[in-house]
């Protein structure tokens, strides 16, 4: 005798319906667009409790100082790349009706003889407005980004922004910094690098430099040197000597509380290198400490491969083969100046640094960053 079917078999299961996610309340969102001289990358985020939500992301290489070097000026063909990403930015703005925002541009716009006229056509063709600001708050905003990743056994902090066409350094004095405030004492920077808080402990800024040569603009002057490894070479001398203006320890190493962050693409693909990555992940890059052998191992590595292997290699790829090593070079050198076991990376930047600024500015993250 056949067994009875149960009652209902056959029927169409009741499709379990999962509500649609809130969107976020515009007020409360905050975005940062950050124009370089390589890319435009900008966030939309949301303050959560000591930190922010992304709610919404872009980054696009523009190549804005393609031919700066030798023209002095923004080309027509870079203006136009610039202008459509910019598009692309303004309409993820409307999309999510965002009211408090900073968008600024950095080495590019500031050495152009034509970036008033730049500025001007952006705001004509997208009604964005961009603020080109100095270097010595684009090194701020570099560390201000950084402040999550800042150990409380730091004593000396070097934080490094190796840009496309700038690269900052920052030295901070902690030591006289309770240890469990230091991480909040980075935040506070944000109302500048000289700014006295006598309420609390605060972290010294020593000595910053602006250093005018980055990854694009470092490589755009040695480009007519042939052999891959004398051009390195040649790339990471020549940016030791332009940090002889930077001696915030000239006689005196650093204590074994120093700590170097790191916050480039340079930076985070030698880490995803090291780490032996076939997809770059975030969550393995950010925050990861680096020795100076390692950092070195992984270098060597790419000289061996050429500029061919390079292409080839799926954590640089063919656009940034030549990028890469112009950014190792800096790196390189900034290690022979401080060997470090204790290189922090930092998958963050000008864009992190400008939410952090105007979050804490109105108040909206408890207790700053851990």
């Amino acid at each position: 005798m056949a067994p009875k079917r149960p009652k209902g078999a056959g029927a169409f299961p009741k499709p379990v319906e999962s509500p649609a996610p809130k969107p976020p309340d515009p007020s409360e969102l905050y975005a940062a667009l950050d124009l370089g001289t390589n890319s435009c990358r900008m966030l939309i985020a949301q303050p959560k409790g000591n930190q922010f939500h992304v709610v919404d992301s872009f980054s696009k290489s523009v190549q804005l100082g393609s031919g700066l070097e030798s023209t002095g000026r923004l080309s027509r063909g870079s203006m136009r790349r610039t202008i459509q990403a910019l598009r692309i930015c303004q309409q993820k703005l409307k999309r999510h009706k965002v009211r408090r925002m900073r968008l600024v541009a950095t080495e590019a716009c500031r050495r152009a003889r034509n970036a008033k006229e730049f500025i001007q056509q952006v705001r004509r063709e997208t009604g964005l407005q961009l603020e080109i600001i100095e270097p010595e708050e684009e090194a701020r905003l570099a560390v201000i980004s950084c402040a999550p990743l800042v150990s409380t056994n730091t004593e000396q902090l070097l934080v490094v922004d190796i840009g496309g066409g700038s690269t900052e350094l920052v030295w901070i004095d902690m030591t006289k910094v309770p240890k469990i405030d230091r991480p909040k004492a980075i935040m506070r920077l944000h109302t500048g690098f000289h700014a006295g808080d006598s309420l609390f402990p605060a972290a010294k800024v020593l000595d910053w430099i602006s250093v005018p040569l980055g990854v694009a603009t470092l490589r755009d002057q040695f480009s007519d040197v042939e052999d891959d490894s004398a051009r390195f070479a040649l790339m990471s001398w020549f940016f030791e000597e332009n940090l002889t203006e930077f001696a915030p320890y000239k006689d005196v190493p650093p204590s074994l509380g120093f700590q170097i962050v790191g916050t480039s693409g340079t930076v985070t693909t030698v880490a995803a290198s090291h780490l032996g990555l076939r997809r770059y992940d975030r969550t393995k890059v950010d925050g990861l400490r680096m020795t100076s052998e390692q950092i070195d191992k992984v270098i060597r590595g790419y000289l061996d491969l050429g500029p061919a292997g390079r292409r080839r290699d799926p954590r640089i790829g063919q656009d940034r083969q030549a990028l890469i090593m112009s950014g190792s070079a800096i790196l390189q050198a900034l290690l022979r100046c401080w060997p470090t076991d204790r290189l922090s990376v930092a998958d963050r930047g000008l864009r992190e640094g400008l939410l952090y600024a105007q979050m804490s500015a109105d108040g909206v993250l408890e207790g700053g960053p851990f």
